[in-house]
């Protein structure tokens, strides 16, 4: 058998060529050893995840190997673990992860994607099993972009920063000048909210808890491009629409909380709003007043990505990731990560279950 094909070029140096392999030799192209997070049950995922080194995989002759550069612990990513997220990997030896930016290592012989190694790629459509080092899957499953970004926003554009795009573009047709509701303000996808909209000329009212350190959230989304942020408790008056002052109500809310931030998005809607639910973080349920529905006609919808990915947008879907990569690179988006190597994925981890107290998306350095 012949050795695995080693190309890891420099970002300097990066091959800008395809190594043509004869066919004679494609089925001895294997990738290099990896290291992944596997699970066999379902269960807590500082007790079923496990870091274990895994065999050399056969690229076949359309197949494409790569090097993960970078993943995240979304909180998808831990439900999934859990067993509590309706779409999951089959069991057992399941590798975590689902988003994630790569480097082309080799190629099959017969791709035919302008795909060479060096390349950044991401699985788009997400893809199971990115907390791992090497990954063969088929080309058509990789997109190329742009390397002249942070790593760690090529390994989350999919999943944040893409869910608040297409609610700000799905729901209601937004015009410059008109206003979003959203609670979870302080979450990847409220401050992706904050910007998006800002770049579209679009107001936004932020709603966030009441704990220690909110006015240094606000400051923090302010700093971002939002109009208004506000405390729950703060709009727990009578009139809370006094409280917009020059802001024109809003047309448009998004929920990922539930409960009362939910109510709360509700009373701020203008007549024949509408509430886009894409979370329930409190795990309360949203609840609406009979007056809501007769009296102010709001409608209220759901959103979730992979539905919306699923449902033959692949190219869609891959033009929208180079618009967000375009923004980051032009410093337009932006939120905060912390990366963390590979082999302190324990620890990574912690923080992203919350043991360690608040902290910033989590996101491995391979």
């Amino acid at each position: 058998m012949a050795s695995a094909l080693r190309l890891m070029p420099s970002t300097a140096t990066r091959l800008r060529f395809r190594p043509r392999l004869s066919f004679s030799t494609a089925a001895s192209l294997f990738s290099p050893p990896s290291k992944a997070v596997l699970y066999d049950q379902h269960g807590p995922p500082d007790q079923v995840l496990r870091v274990e080194d895994v065999p050399p995989v056969e690229l076949g002759e359309r197949g494409v190997c790569v090097k993960m550069l970078a993943a995240p612990i979304n909180p998808s990513d831990i439900n999934r673990v859990q067993g509590v997220y309706p779409v999951r990997p089959p069991l057992p030896a399941a590798v975590a992860g689902y988003e994630g930016v790569a480097q082309v290592h080799a190629v099959g012989p017969a791709v035919t994607r302008p795909l060479s190694p060096g390349d950044w790629v991401i699985p788009s459509p997400p893809s199971f099993g990115t907390w791992q080092t090497y990954i063969v899957k088929p080309e058509d499953v990789w997109h190329k972009v742009r390397d002249d970004v942070p790593v760690e926003y090529a390994a989350t554009v999919t999943v944040n920063p893409l869910t608040a795009l297409r609610m700000l573009q799905d729901f209601v047709k937004l015009k410059p000048g008109d206003a979003v509701v959203q609670n979870g303000s302080t979450s990847i996808v409220g401050q992706c909210v904050i910007q998006l909209a800002k770049v579209q000329g679009i107001r936004t009212i932020n709603i966030i808890r009441d704990r220690p350190g909110s006015e240094e959230a606000k400051e923090k989304l302010k700093q971002l491009g939002a109009d208004e942020v506000f405390t729950e408790s703060q709009l727990d008056v009578k009139n809370v629409k006094s409280l917009l002052g020059a802001l024109p109500e809003p047309a448009l809310g998004f929920n990922c909380v539930g409960g009362n931030a939910a109510s709360l998005i509700l009373k701020l809607l203008r007549q024949g709003g509408t509430m886009v639910t894409y979370g329930g973080m409190s795990k309360k349920p949203v609840t609406v007043s009979t007056s809501s529905f007769i009296f102010k006609d709001l409608s209220l919808r759901g959103f979730w990505l992979q539905k919306w990915m699923n449902s033959d947008k692949s190219e869609e879907c891959r033009t929208m990731i180079d618009y967000l990569l375009g923004l980051v690179h032009e410093g337009k988006l932006k939120y905060e990560m912390e990366l963390t190597p590979f082999s302190e994925f324990s620890m990574a981890l912690d923080k992203a279950l919350g043991k360690h107290g608040s902290q910033p998306k989590q996101v491995l350095r391979f």
